[in-house]
């Protein structure tokens, strides 16, 4: 198995997560009447661990540094769809080597998120249970159904961060000529925003000099997104995003949260902005 590299962005994601984690697992932690039990979600976990771009060092994934907050979450439940990952992963929580979590409280899960979310895990975040999720959806590419969005967003439990991958929807969808696109493609668009009403987000009523449709900027496609978390899966706060870029300045995808919770909205958009212009 080889360890992925992550430049930038990439850890300044990981900081992002980290931080908002911590402060969701205090005030979780503090709630006493009635008193709650939370459980952390990750699901493309990976492996565990990445090797930093700028200097080779070693970066403990999103996974183990879910493992390292305190005080620790009610539950852990990483997914990946690499058996190859989860197992490397399942050795690094049992060896119990950092974080102060109980290793029978983490399950790891050799799956297709699309699936086991939905029949396995969110179910164990019912309002009536006293549970609260924090779920990250954060797949390289658009590889998620909507319909994990929608029934995160309809729960009213969880909240999630989420990978808006434009670089995938501008590489293999977002062509200047629509009418050559691989239905394929199509269908994974289709499967991520839930419907086709992306096309009229997506494209421009204007052709260009060479007759072809005008794509639309990244921005605005976000923007089309987030209104969709709120209006159709029902998430009541959905600040604006962070886009998150490579090397070059270009941005890879965008980085949402989806909250029910004001409180939650305020957190992260104060972290957000420390580190938007970076």
């Amino acid at each position: 198995m080889a360890i992925s590299e992550i430049g930038k962005w990439s850890e300044i994601k990981l900081d992002i997560i980290r931080e908002y984690a911590s402060a969701y697992s205090v005030i979780l932690n503090k709630q006493e009447r009635p008193q709650l039990k939370h459980i952390y979600i990750d699901a493309f976990a990976g492996a565990g661990y990445h090797i930093s771009k700028k200097n080779g060092y070693l970066v403990w994934g999103s996974p183990l540094q879910a493992l390292l907050i305190e005080p620790p979450f009610y539950e852990y439940h990483f997914i990946d769809l690499d058996q190859g990952n989860t197992e490397v992963l399942d050795i690094q929580v049992k060896s119990r080597t950092i974080g102060p979590y109980d290793p029978k409280s983490v399950y790891v899960h050799n799956a297709d998120c699309n699936k086991i979310l939905l029949e396995k895990i969110f179910p164990l975040v019912r309002f009536e249970d006293y549970k609260r999720g924090l779920c990250l959806l954060d797949p390289y590419g658009i590889h998620l159904d909507w319909e994990v969005i929608y029934q995160a967003g309809k729960m009213r439990t969880i909240e999630i961060f989420l990978n808006f991958s434009v670089y995938d929807m501008n590489r293999n969808i977002l062509r200047r000529d629509s009418s050559k696109v691989d239905e394929k493609q199509i269908e994974r668009m289709n499967k991520y925003w839930g419907d086709d009403s992306w096309k009229k987000v997506a494209y421009t009523t204007e052709e260009n000099l060479f007759g072809l449709e005008e794509k639309t900027t990244n921005k605005i496609l976000a923007e089309a997104f987030r209104e969709r978390l709120k209006k159709v899966a029902g998430f009541s706060y959905v600040p604006e995003p962070i886009p998150m870029k490579n090397s070059k300045g270009g941005i890879l995808y965008y980085l949402f949260f989806a909250s029910h919770k004001p409180v939650a909205a305020k957190i992260v958009t104060d972290i957000f902005n420390k580190y938007r212009n970076n």
